[in-house]
């Protein structure tokens, strides 16, 4: 029996990047550049990150990657450092975030289980499958929403998810 396979993946994510997107369009264009601290990620940087992730998934595991010790894996992880650099407009960055987001979903959606099972060698030598890998995708996305969502707290701004938690308390007590 089979749980949770590559078009479960798929959806989970396609609502982690909906999730993220609303996060995006609710920090003010003003605010992209902000920084928690000197040396973290600005929002616009952390939202790029974010795009960059799955691209990179993509390319280690569309390229059959056995190995993340490789140069190419060096080479992608540059790749995208330099791309979180470049200055964009909120509208290019969410733009990004809905291409990126739906070009590796649609690709997930058609992976079959006997490359989900592959077995992918980490730095360190640690092995893990790349089901694994991809799920982790995920939950790396997660990881820097929430952050951004901490942002938002700093900027003034109730995020979307409370505010959802919020419009029936609030009708309930009117």
């Amino acid at each position: 029996m089979n749980l949770y396979g590559p078009q479960q993946l798929a959806e989970s994510v396609r609502t982690v990047r909906r999730n993220t997107i609303l996060v995006a369009e609710d920090i003010p264009e003003k605010d992209y550049d902000y920084r928690p601290t000197p040396e973290s990620r600005s929002v616009a940087e952390t939202l790029i990150h974010i795009a960059e992730v799955s691209r990179s998934a993509h390319f280690i595991h569309a390229e059959g990657l056995s190995s993340l010790d490789s140069s190419d894996f060096r080479n992608l992880f540059l790749k995208s450092q330099t791309e979180e650099k470049i200055p964009r407009s909120k509208k290019a960055i969410i733009a990004l975030l809905e291409e990126e987001g739906t070009r590796w979903c649609d690709w997930v959606e058609g992976l079959s289980e006997t490359i989900l099972s592959e077995q992918v060698t980490m730095p360190g030598g640690i092995s893990k499958s790349r089901f694994e890998m991809l799920l982790g995708t995920k939950e790396h996305e997660m990881h820097h929403r929430a952050q951004l969502m901490v942002v938002e707290r700093m900027l003034g701004i109730v995020p979307h998810l409370t505010r959802r938690l919020q419009a029936p308390r609030e009708t309930a007590a009117s």
